[in-house]
């Protein structure tokens, strides 16, 4: 018996580090894969911080797999960012599953556990397509499951073979991706992690001591002093293992939780997994959650700060995009990048705006904080990107303190247009939802941004350095001029049959520039109205909203 034939929960953490390592070395091919050729490749970047958010730190992770895993899977759901990256995620939320009460795993039980995570998977898509990371992710378990592997070394070899062969037919899946000359980046993506995974679990040694791009800051504690008042409460987390002396572990739900703390506390998170509950919450008198949350079993670890002790060393220029503590029935949470774009979001109502957008997509805890911020009853998200509607519904299933909808605006207009037309005066949670909705219908957004490299996209030769002016991924204009880049393209959407547009420049245009945009729309399109936002976003140079 080979000692790769059953692994534990150290090992098993050891391989994840390894995927990352491998992943990380391999980030920029990923993200060079994008379909379109603008500055916008970021699967390799989203995929890779969310598996970090599963690597251990240091050497603490326990023996035992179910519960290694239970904390690899915590750490990627809420670091989880992008499509792929919350796709990744629930992957491994269920392997974790298919771990859950297990002191160690062989190849059949791999088997399992990579089943659950294809189901958990697909189901976290509500309309999944394939040619993408969900095929390979499909195709590589089904033949690593009938393959007849003794190990878990076998098993992921098998595994990587297939997930490199399904790789290679995604462009005869999909269109988009055959006509740009590349594979799925998502799955490629994961053949790095499986790879790594396979090559830590040989005893190839990787460098695996990453460091996880989160930002720690000292904490002040003269902040808080023998005259200080404790005006935020406590962040209040810990891991729960219930005892079957206790409860019925089986039939254990977490609403008898989440109800409780409900009455002593806000932010609430709480996720089972098997015997484990992990829970998060913020309140005044953390005392109170241990002691009801050990009726049902013990603790595994604890933590609480001091929350005004935070708040107080928080820089007063970080503060500026907080809402008011105070709680209310409604609240606003969008995503924008680019100061004069966050601004104009929040001066139409967003009471957070989540810094983020093309190539630089939030994770599920920042929509998390962000939700904390706002402290509302019912809270509307407005993502404004597709790469990030399923981030934000994940942020949206973890959080248990208020009601929380996201609005699916896939791009920066279809959030404009649902700001315009907030009204909570009705007090229905369910209208206000419909109305924001409803008031996306009818919005055309178009981008123009510098092209990276040399493509053909419909017959179209691009070339690099040139602008290229699109609606989703329909090219509509292509030329050497960004000016007149962005009048092809206004042509092409037939501005005539809109009442205005809304031209946002960003960081690296001019006004000058602008308001020769602005003269050829007076010129050719008369009593048509444009207004020009300095939006200063990233990868943009301009987005054209149309209505």
């Amino acid at each position: 018996m080979t000692t790769t034939d059953k692994i534990t929960g150290s090992t098993y953490a050891k391989m994840i580090a390894g995927g990352a390592a491998n992943l990380r070395a391999h980030v920029q091919e990923v993200n060079d894969l994008n379909v379109f050729p603008i500055p916008d490749g970021d699967t390799g970047e989203n995929m890779l911080l969310t598996i970090l958010g599963g690597v251990p730190n240091g050497d603490a992770s326990p023996e035992n797999l179910g519960e290694a895993a239970e904390r690899v899977s915590e750490g990627m759901l809420l670091s989880a960012r992008g499509n792929s990256g919350v796709i990744l995620s629930q992957f491994f939320d269920g392997i974790a599953r298919g771990f859950g009460g297990l002191y160690e795993a062989d190849a059949k039980h791999f088997g399992i556990a990579f089943r659950y995570g294809v189901d958990h998977a697909y189901k976290s898509v509500m309309t999944p397509t394939e040619g993408t990371i969900l095929t390979v992710l499909r195709e590589a378990t089904e033949v690593a499951c009938k393959s007849g592997t003794e190990s878990v070394s076998e098993f992921l070899t098998v595994f990587l073979r297939e997930a490199r062969a399904s790789l290679a037919r995604t462009p005869e899946l999909l269109d988009v991706l055959k006509k740009a000359g590349v594979v799925d980046s998502g799955g490629a993506g994961l053949c790095y992690i499986v790879d790594g995974m396979s090559r830590a679990l040989s005893g190839e040694k990787m460098e695996t001591d990453i460091p996880v791009s989160q930002s720690t800051q000292e904490i002040d504690y003269d902040a808080f002093d023998e005259d200080s008042v404790l005006e935020f409460g406590y962040c209040t987390e810990l891991l729960l293992r219930l005892q079957n002396a206790k409860t019925n572990v089986d039939a254990f739900e977490t609403d008898v939780i989440t109800d409780y703390l409900s009455s002593i506390g806000d932010s609430i998170v709480a996720v089972q997994n098997g015997s484990i509950v992990k829970i998060h919450v913020h309140t005044m008198t953390p005392d109170k959650v241990l002691s009801f949350c050990q009726q049902y079993g013990e603790f595994l670890k604890i933590k609480i700060e001091n929350m005004s002790l935070q708040h107080n060393s928080i820089p007063a220029s970080k503060k500026k995009n907080e809402a008011p503590t105070e709680r209310k029935a409604f609240g606003v949470v969008a995503v924008a990048s680019g100061e004069g774009l966050v601004n104009t979001f929040i001066e139409r109502g967003a009471d957070v705006v989540v810094s983020g957008g093309q190539s630089m997509n939030p994770s599920a805890e920042d929509f998390i904080e962000a939700f904390d911020k706002v402290g509302a009853d019912t809270i509307f998200v407005l993502p404004n990107n597709s790469n990030i509607v399923l981030t934000a519904k994940q942020a949206a299933e973890l959080y248990r303190s208020s009601d929380v909808r996201v609005i699916e605006s896939k791009t920066i207009g279809d959030g404009y247009a649902a700001l315009s037309m907030l009204d909570t005066d009705s007090g229905d949670a369910d209208r206000i939802a419909e109305e924001l909705t409803e008031a996306m219908q009818g919005v055309v957004t178009a981008e123009v941004s510098h092209c990276v490299r040399d493509a053909n996209m419909d017959g179209t030769e691009l070339h690099a350095g040139d602008y290229i002016g699109f609606m989703g991924k329909t090219l509509l204009a292509s030329n050497e001029s960004r000016l007149a880049a962005v009048c092809e393209t206004l042509d092409k959407l037939d501005f005539s049959q809109y009442d205005f547009c809304i031209l946002i420049r960003g960081k690296d245009t001019n006004e000058a520039e602008a308001e020769r945009i602005e003269a050829y729309v007076s010129a050719r399109y008369k009593n048509k109205e444009i207004y020009i936002i300095d939006g200063a976003q990233e990868v943009y140079d301009y987005i054209l909203i149309l209505q």
